[in-house]
């Protein structure tokens, strides 16, 4: 062999084209499939080669929740993903090449939406409002995410102030029916209220009825709340709510994981539920029917270990036959923030006991209760008849009527006695006293 010397190139060897990802397209070395096209020429996969860059792109390039997508992305990383996705010979051997086990025609699909991501536009609108992209590794990246494993999102779309991570921490997902009844939209209000005082985040989908009343009373109540949207962050969906998700921008968060101006479809909020389930300790439902959306976020967070809680509604409303039935499962039946607390706080945070309330009554010593029982309802009764009915002894009987009459339960009549005509006062708690 005769090596080149040192001041005089081989040009023998071939060019290393890979080195100079910016040469201008020419006739003879047409741009690859899949490549973005700049006006100077055709993008390099190089252009990608920014991890959080790539995964703006993917945004765009596979449906959220897409585990064929997320298997390869684990293997080769975002980078990765698409290098192999925009090369050349992509097209010929998707099958048995870059993607072995993927149809054709989802990796079709992949390329023809890669081809048109604009990751760099799509940052920098976000950035316009104020907005922020997280992507896995971010320090702001929740890691309960992580349990989701290959349908784990690709990266999330943030607007507002506060550090998701952290929050999502201490967090509940309450949802339930779009078209729920006033009963189901004052309980949602409460616990959303009564979380957000407890210091708890309120996550939920800003749509019509139930999500829609959890996000009002978080907010109500100056407290956290995240509405995960179908949708792009920067398109208000329902459109009806375009006010209530910019209060909820500026107060708490909202995320999402399609693109900005990406359009909500069926399929995406059913997709969008996981990451709800997924990000919260919790998921609580407030009302839906057996084939309810919101059921899916319940089961979603049944499968990753979450606790799955439901409120009970009237069992002639078909609205709450859904709930009824997560209750007749592995769901626990909640009423207010103190039993969801229960189950989600840390230990040692435990309900108030329940009962119901105490009556003066209630204090008697059994021998005593038993002669006022004997006591009749109406009319002056004589002592004697008193003690035939309570079987004591006449002189035992009027000593507990003395008793009884100077706490007030009877009162003298002539030679009887007689009932004090004085109603009970009923307890004004709402679920007794203590």
């Amino acid at each position: 062999m005769n090596p080149a010397a040192p001041d005089t190139p081989d040009t023998s060897a071939t060019p290393d084209t890979s080195a100079t990802p910016d040469v201008p397209t020419t006739p003879d070395t047409p741009a690859a499939p899949g490549i973005p096209v700049t006006p100077g020429g055709p993008a390099a996969p190089a252009a990608f080669a920014d991890e959080r860059l790539a995964r703006a792109a993917l945004t765009r390039t596979v449906e959220p929740g897409d585990e064929h997508a997320g298997r390869w992305i684990r293997r080769y990383g975002a980078t990765g993903f698409l290098e192999r996705l925009l090369r050349p010979d992509g097209g010929a051997h998707s099958d048995e090449g870059a993607f072995p086990g993927t149809g054709r025609k989802r990796v079709a699909s992949w390329r023809l939406r890669a081809t048109a991501a604009e990751p760099a536009r799509d940052l920098d609108t976000v950035h316009a409002l104020g907005g922020r992209f997280l992507v896995p590794g971010d320090t702001e990246w929740p890691r309960q995410l992580d349990d989701l494993g290959d349908a784990r999102p690709v990266g999330l779309w943030l607007r507002g102030p506060a550090d998701l991570r952290t929050w999502a921490l201490r967090s509940v997902a309450l949802v339930g029916a779009r078209a729920c009844t006033p009963y189901g939209a004052h309980v949602a209000t409460d616990l959303a209220t009564g979380l957000a005082k407890k210091g708890w985040v309120v996550v939920s989908g800003a749509a019509y009825g139930i999500d829609a009343a959890a996000h009002r009373g978080a907010l109500a109540a100056d407290g956290a709340t995240v509405a995960v949207l179908a949708c792009g962050i920067d398109v208000p969906y329902p459109r009806g709510h375009d006010r209530l998700i910019r209060r909820v921008a500026e107060q708490g968060l909202v995320a999402g994981e399609l693109p900005p101006g990406s359009h909500p479809a069926p399929s995406r909020f059913i997709l969008r539920n996981r990451v709800i389930a997924a990000l919260t300790r919790g998921t609580v439902v407030v009302e839906a029917q057996h084939r309810s959306g919101s059921l899916s976020t319940v089961r979603a967070a049944a499968r990753l270990g979450r606790h799955t809680m439901g409120v009970p509604g009237p069992v002639t409303s078909a609205l709450s036959a859904g709930v009824h039935e997560l209750l007749r499962g592995d769901a626990t039946l909640v009423t207010d923030a103190e039993e969801i607390v229960e189950l989600v706080g840390d230990m040692g945070q435990l309900a108030p006991a329940r009962r119901g309330p105490v009556l003066p009554r209630d204090l008697l010593a059994p021998a005593t209760a038993h002669v006022l029982e004997a006591v009749p309802a109406r009319g002056p009764t004589p002592t004697t008849a008193i003690a035939r009915r309570a079987g004591t002894h006449p002189d035992e009987t009027l000593a507990k009527l003395y008793e009884l009459h100077s706490l007030g339960f009877v009162e003298r009549y002539g030679e009887g006695w007689q009932l004090t005509n004085t109603a009970t006062q009923a307890s004004n708690a709402r679920r007794g006293g203590t």
